[in-house]
């Protein structure tokens, strides 16, 4: 019995944990909650629970959310404006796991320090100096690998503003 008990609240619970976001729906002086969208005849608040803090706003305007990479599968076009947002928040990201990375290093060297320190090795023993090389070149590579990524975004998005700025110098030419 306890079994069930514990298994019916985990489902319940998980399912209501998992919804950041609710709508209530308002009607003259009836009011309803919905994980989704309220009709249109209702108005609409949108009640946001994040880290503990609950913000409700009027949200009366229905948000159409579109995907990017839908819409890419979709070969539905995405303004020059958002694509150039999503490459500058895909830089920004990836610049922060490299930050992430290196705060990381530093974790695994202290490690790695303290370990030679409690088995009272010498500083230029060959497995803590390998120890060292192998961890260095794992966080290399992988700010390696971001790095690359940035550099290709930073192209595309050089492309895209130098395409846009022809197409407004375009424009503006007299004729």
């Amino acid at each position: 019995m306890v079994k069930i008990l514990v298994i019916t609240f985990i489902a319940l619970y998980g399912s209501t944990a998992s919804a950041s976001s609710i709508y209530k729906c308002i009607k003259d002086n009836k009011i309803v909650f919905s994980q989704e969208s309220c009709p249109e005849e209702y108005r609409q608040h949108e009640i946001k629970y994040s880290l503990g803090i609950t913000t409700e706003t009027d949200s009366d305007k229905r948000k159409e959310y579109q995907d990017p990479l839908q819409a890419l599968l979709n070969r539905s076009t995405i303004s020059q404006e958002k694509l150039l947002q999503l490459i500058s928040s895909e830089i920004y990201r990836l610049n922060q796991e490299n930050s992430y990375f290196e705060i990381l290093r530093a974790s695994e060297a202290q490690k790695l320090e303290r370990k030679r320190y409690w088995e009272k090795l010498d500083k230029e023993d060959p497995g803590h100096i390998a120890a060292l090389a192998e961890m260095n070149s794992y966080f290399d590579d992988l700010i390696v690998n971001n790095q690359s990524s940035i550099d290709i975004l930073q192209q595309h998005q050089t492309r895209i503003n130098s395409a846009q700025n022809d197409i407004d110098n375009s424009d503006s030419s007299p004729r």
